[in-house]
């Protein structure tokens, strides 16, 4: 019995901790953190990279380089869109060294604050860009992988510099994502 009892222990102990959401600190016209809860039960696979990414570091310093007002905020071009060495005119078309996620779709719809992940035509190429959505957006459910939620800072958000047009692409200096860790 006392083996038993300290191998469960053991196996507490080592069992690696799940991340449950992201902070990000966000400078430039809005400045201050918001907090993500991610939906590890959703899409656990697009959660397992999205954190990786961010626990690397590679997220810092990333601009917010689509920003379409009354629809969401895009982010998360860890090859282009970065504030030092960053490529903006390619900025979108980028990812992480890492593999490409297939789709994780689910019922959970595209409201105000949900968190998807971006992706091409393919609707298995998510990588590492992801968008927060400014009100709801019915037409994705289904389409796009939803990961989380905004639960703390949706203000902050709602001040990211909105880009020009339809693309929403943002000239001049976007805002962009100063540090994002992940939180347990």
């Amino acid at each position: 019995m006392r083996n038993l009892l300290a191998a469960l222990a053991l196996s507490t102990l080592a069992a690696p901790a799940l991340a449950t959401g992201l902070d990000i600190e966000i400078a430039g016209q809005a400045n201050g953190t918001i907090h993500i809860d991610l939906f590890e039960d959703v899409a656990p696979k697009h959660v397992a990279q999205i954190t990786e990414i961010a626990s690397s570091g590679s997220y810092d310093g990333v601009y917010f380089h689509r920003v379409i007002d009354g629809f969401m905020a895009q982010t998360g071009d860890v090859q282009f869109a970065r504030v030092e060495g960053g490529d903006m005119r390619r900025a979108g078309t980028g990812g992480s060294d890492m593999a490409d996620i297939p789709a994780e779709f689910s019922d959970k719809p595209f409201e105000r604050g949900v968190v998807g992940m971006a992706r091409s035509q393919n609707p298995n190429s998510a990588n590492s860009q992801f968008f927060i959505m400014f009100a709801p957006g019915p037409f994705l459910n289904g389409q796009y992988t939803v990961v989380g939620e905004v639960t703390e800072g949706m203000a902050i958000v709602d001040e990211i510099k909105r880009g020009q047009g339809q693309s929403g692409t943002v000239s001049g200096t976007p805002d962009r994502m100063v540090q994002v860790s992940v939180t347990e």
